[in-house]
């Protein structure tokens, strides 16, 4: 069981920043990748220059990361380990590809980032949040995304689109029911801690209305106003 919730606000220096960054967060089989297409057509259309990246992974050391924290062969390895590598990613991306870009003012988009820990290793595994705090604050330098778009969906529809986009699992979406639904449970509280920097939008429903309401609510409001 999770032991404490992360108090207080985070400091955000990454906002004297000239660019924005922007994670993607849910549960696998969410339809984050979807969204990511439809930012990125937008910046390319209003000519806004942003780069595209992902967690574990991003970098080259972080791909080969990656391929060992999803690697089904993996089955043995304990949360601890788990917690350090996909911060040990983590860090590798924010020093050579998050800070470098928005100081420069080329937008990030990033699939999961440090809240993606909070809610794996948090409420998926019961890691004292705290905790995790202060190692994801030392592990980013305490550069956190400027907004979280979480798309909130049911445990049995994200892992039937899962099975029906390829049919494997990697070892993160091979962890049973439960497992999930303390995940989605963890995002949407994290979500309820910081409704300023979380936009929730129900992935449930058809694709093209998620799309309008993502258009409607962060592209109109946070881009364009």
């Amino acid at each position: 069981m999770t032991k404490a919730k992360p108090q207080g606000k985070t400091k955000h220096p990454r906002l004297s920043f000239p660019a924005k960054f922007i994670s993607f967060e849910g549960i696998d089989g969410c339809g984050k990748s979807t969204l990511i297409e439809s930012l990125s057509s937008w910046l390319e259309k209003a000519g806004i220059p942003f780069i595209r990246t992902r967690e574990p992974g991003g970098t080259r050391i972080g791909e080969k990361i990656r391929e060992l924290l999803l690697d089904p062969g993996s089955a043995e390895m304990n949360g601890r380990a788990e917690v350090l590598l996909y911060s040990a990613s983590r860090a590798q991306l924010t020093d050579e590809v998050i800070i470098p870009n928005i100081k420069n003012g080329t937008w990030v988009l990033t699939d999961r980032y440090v809240d993606a820990t909070f809610a794996y290793q948090g409420f998926g595994r019961g890691f004292d949040l705290e905790k995790l705090k202060a190692i994801q604050e030392w592990t980013t330098k305490d550069v956190w995304p400027d907004k979280a778009i979480l798309l909130d969906c049911d445990v049995e529809i994200a892992l039937g689109r899962i099975t029906s986009r390829n049919g494997k699992k990697d070892r993160i979406e091979q962890e049973n029911r439960i497992f999930h639904e303390k995940v989605r449970e963890g995002y949407l509280a994290l979500a309820e801690m910081e409704p300023e920097r979380f936009l929730v939008l129900d992935a449930e429903r058809p694709l093209e209305n998620v799309i309008e309401e993502f258009y409607n609510r962060f592209w109109l409001v946070d881009v364009e106003g």
